[in-house]
C-alpha cells in the first residue's frame, strides 16, 4: 500500500505547482541491463557477501562488507575474480568507497559522480574530458558546477518532464557555500546523479564546451555521467524496490539514454517499465488508495507520474514493437484534474496554473486517448502470428478508424495552430509540435508494419499461387492500404516540416528527445520513398546529435537509404504497389540529390493547418 512509510516523508515529495507543459519522449524500448548482476561467476578463493545479498535495511546503511574498493586495475588479494571487467557485478566493478547509501550527503555523491575516468592515464587524470576538466578535482568547483547543471535541468528538462519541485530540490541539495548541515531529508543519490547527467546534455558551461572540442562535438564527460547515473540507480536497486523516489528516478532515467533501438547498450523501456511496476506495487492505479494520501504534494506527484508512465508505456510499445505493460482496465483513477482555487486567492491576480492550462486545452485527455489507440496497435501488430501471417484486414480497418476518430476529435485542439501571433517560445513550440507529430507518426508506424507483414487475406492467396482477384473484398483492402500509404506520407511530410521549423530556431538542440522518435521514423519513410523532404529530418537529427550521439548516426543511415533508393537499389515490400513514389529521370544528377522541401502548400509558418486534416471524401467510409 502506498500509505506505508517510504524512503522519504510525504511532505518532502515535490509539489506540482508551477509546472510547465508535459509531453512524453518516445524513447522507450527495453534491454534488461540489470540482468548482468546475476551472471554466473567463477570466484577464485573465498567470496565475500555482496551488497545485493544483504537485507534492504542493511543495504541502506554503511556496511563493512559493502566497502569494496574502486576497480582501478588492481585486484584485491582477498577477492580476486577471474572474469572480464565488464562481467563483474556492479558493486565489484564500480565499487563505491566509502559505500554510497540513501543517507550519503550530496557532496560525497558528487565525489563519485565527478571522479576521474576509470581508464584515465595516468590514474586520476581528468585530461580525457578537456582542458578545463582538472577543476573537477576541487570540492568547491564540483559544488558550483553541480549547481549550474541543476539549473540547466530545471530550465530545459523540467519544462517537459515536470516531476520535481525545483525549490525543494535546490534546498535539499545543500551545496551553497558554507552549507555543511546534515539533515534527514538528503536527496536520493541516484536522483542527484540523474539530474546532473541531464544538465550535462544541454549545458554551455565552459568546461563542457571545452570537452566538446572533438570530432562530432560530443562531450565524453556527459556520456560518463549518464553511465554513472544508471550504475548508481542499479546499485541502489531503483529498479527493484518500489518507492516514490524510485518511480521518479526511473521516469527521468528513461529518456536520458540512447534512443537507438539497434544500440547493444540500449535500455529502451527498462526504466519506464520498472517505474510503472513500482506504481502498480504502490497501488497508485487504485482510486481507493489515492484517496487515502492526505498530503497534496505526495498525491499530486504520484498521479502525475502514473499518467506519464501510462502514456509513455503505450507510445513506447508502438515505437519499439513490444507489448505494453499496462492494459486499459489496469487503473480506475480519474484523469488528471486541478484542485479548486482556494477562496482566499485574489481572483484579479493572474496566476496561471500549467496543469489547469493543459487540462483546459485537452492535452492530457488527448494524450490518453491516443495512448489507448497505441496500445491497441501494439497488441495486434507485435505478435508472432502477425509476423508470420500478416495483419488481418478487420484489425487494419479498426486501427485506421481509431486513428481517424482521434484526429477528428483532438488534432485541432492539441496540434500546431494554423495562425500564430508573436514569437513562439521553446516550450510552446516543442509541445505543440510533439502532440502533432505523435499522432502523425502512428500512421508511419502502421505503414511500416503493413510493408513488413502485409495483409493476412492477401498473403494467404499469394502463398497458394492464386491470382489477387481471389482475395475476398480486395477492392476494400486495396482502398484501406492506399489510405494508410497516403496518411503515412502526409504525416511524414508534416513531421519533416515541423522538424524544419524547430531546427531553424535551434530548438532540437535543447529538446530532451520528445520529437526524436517521430523525426527518425518519418525520415526513414521519406528516405524509402525517395522524397527530397527527408533533408529536414536529416538536419534535425544532426542538431539532435549534440545531445544524443546516436542521432547523428541515424541521420547518416537515413541519408544512405535515400541515396540507395534514388539509385534503385532498395524497394518497398508489401506496400510497393500502393505507396506514392517520386519519379526520377536521371537527367540532372545534382537535382537528383537535392533534398529540400519542394511543396510550399505543406508549410504555413512552417506548418500546415490542422483544420485541413478533415477526412477526405474518398476515404470517409473508413474514418469512423
Amino acid at each position: 500500500m502506498y500509505n506505508k512509510p517510504q524512503a522519504r516523508r510525504r511532505s518532502q515529495l515535490p509539489s506540482l505547482e508551477g509546472r510547465g507543459i508535459f509531453l512524453l519522449p518516445g524513447i522507450l524500448h527495453l534491454s534488461l541491463s540489470s540482468f548482468r548482476l546475476d551472471r554466473g561467476l567463477a570466484p577464485q578463493g573465498p567470496v565475500r557477501p555482496r551488497c545485493n545479498d544483504l537485507p534492504y535495511a542493511e543495504q541502506t546503511s554503511t556496511h563493512p562488507k559493502c566497502s569494496i574498493a574502486p576497480s582501478d586495475g588492481v585486484s584485491s588479494p582477498t577477492n580476486q575474480l577471474s572474469v572480464a571487467p565488464h562481467a563483474l557485478p556492479l558493486l565489484v566493478k564500480y565499487g563505491f568507497y566509502p559505500p554510497i547509501t540513501l543517507k550519503t550527503p550530496t557532496r560525497e555523491v558528487l565525489s563519485y559522480v565527478f571522479a576521474a575516468p576509470e581508464n584515465a592515464n595516468p590514474p586520476g587524470s581528468f585530461s580525457q574530458w578537456g582542458e578545463l576538466a582538472h577543476k573537477l578535482d576541487s570540492d568547491v568547483f564540483r559544488a558550483e558546477f553541480a549547481l549550474d547543471l541543476v539549473e540547466v535541468f530545471f530550465q530545459i528538462v523540467h519544462t517537459r518532464i515536470p516531476l520535481l519541485n525545483p525549490e525543494q530540490f535546490r534546498s535539499q541539495l545543500r551545496l551553497q557555500p558554507g552549507d555543511n548541515s546534515v539533515s534527514d531529508d538528503t536527496l536520493h543519490p541516484a536522483l542527484v546523479a540523474t539530474v546532473i547527467a541531464w544538465g550535462t546534455k544541454f549545458s554551455e558551461h565552459p568546461l563542457l564546451v571545452a570537452d566538446r572540442q572533438r570530432p562530432g562535438g560530443q562531450s565524453l564527460l556527459a556520456k560518463t555521467l549518464i553511465d554513472r547515473a544508471r550504475d548508481l540507480a542499479e546499485a541502489l536497486k531503483v529498479h527493484r524496490i518500489p518507492s516514490p523516489d524510485h518511480v521518479v528516478i526511473g521516469l527521468l532515467l528513461e529518456p536520458l539514454q540512447s534512443q537507438n533501438p539497434d544500440d547493444p547498450n540500449r535500455f529502451h523501456c527498462f526504466w519506464v517499465s520498472a517505474a510503472t511496476r513500482h506504481l502498480l506495487d504502490l497501488q497508485v492505479n487504485h482510486k481507493s488508495v489515492l484517496t487515502t494520501i492526505s498530503a497534496p504534494d505526495a498525491r499530486g506527484t504520484m498521479i502525475f507520474a502514473f499518467w506519464m508512465a501510462c502514456i509513455a508505456d503505450a507510445y513506447g510499445s508502438v515505437y519499439y514493437r513490444h507489448k505494453p505493460v499496462l492494459d486499459d482496465d489496469d487503473y480506475d483513477i480519474d484523469f488528471y484534474t486541478v484542485d479548486p482555487t482556494p477562496p482566499e486567492v485574489d481572483s484579479h491576480t493572474p496566476a496561471p496554473n500549467p496543469r489547469e492550462q493543459l487540462e483546459f486545452l485537452g492535452y492530457y485527455r488527448a494524450a490518453h486517448a491516443l495512448a489507448r489507440v497505441a496500445r491497441s496497435m501494439s497488441r495486434h501488430l507485435w505478435r508472432p502470428s502477425t509476423d508470420s501471417d500478416g495483419i488481418p484486414f478487420d484489425v487494419l480497418y479498426g486501427l485506421t478508424s481509431q486513428l481517424s476518430s482521434w484526429r477528428d476529435e483532438f488534432l485541432t485542439l492539441v496540434g500546431v495552430p494554423s495562425n500564430f501571433e508573436g514569437e513562439w517560445d521553446f516550450v510552446s513550440a516543442v509541445s505543440s509540435c510533439a502532440s502533432d507529430a505523435t499522432y502523425h507518426v502512428m500512421w508511419v508506424v502502421l505503414f511500416s508494419a503493413l510493408d513488413d507483414f502485409g495483409v493476412k487475406e492477401v498473403n494467404e492467396v499469394i502463398r497458394m499461387n492464386q491470382p489477387i482477384s481471389m482475395v475476398p473484398n480486395y477492392s476494400q483492402i486495396d482502398l484501406v492500404m492506399r489510405k494508410v500509404a497516403d496518411e503515412a506520407l502526409h504525416g511524414a511530410l508534416r513531421i519533416a516540416g515541423l522538424a524544419g521549423v524547430l531546427t531553424s530556431n535551434g530548438y532540437l538542440r535543447l529538446d530532451p528527445a520528445v520529437m526524436l522518435v517521430s523525426v527518425v521514423q518519418s525520415g526513414n519513410l521519406l528516405a524509402r520513398l525517395g522524397r527530397p523532404e527527408v533533408s529536414n529530418c536529416v538536419a534535425g537529427l544532426e542538431q539532435y546529435s549534440y545531445s544524443y550521439e546516436e542521432a547523428g548516426e541515424q541521420a547518416s543511415d537515413i541519408r544512405k537509404i535515400y541515396n540507395q533508393v534514388r539509385a534503385g537499389e532498395l524497394e518497398l515490400q508489401h506496400m510497393a504497389g500502393v505507396a506514392p513514389r517520386m519519379s526520377y529521370d536521371g537527367s540532372d544528377p545534382q537535382q537528383g540529390q537535392q533534398m529540400i522541401i519542394d511543396d510550399p502548400s505543406l508549410m504555413s509558418n512552417g506548418m500546415q493547418s490542422p483544420s485541413e486534416y478533415g477526412p477526405s471524401t474518398e476515404y470517409s467510409m473508413y474514418s469512423r
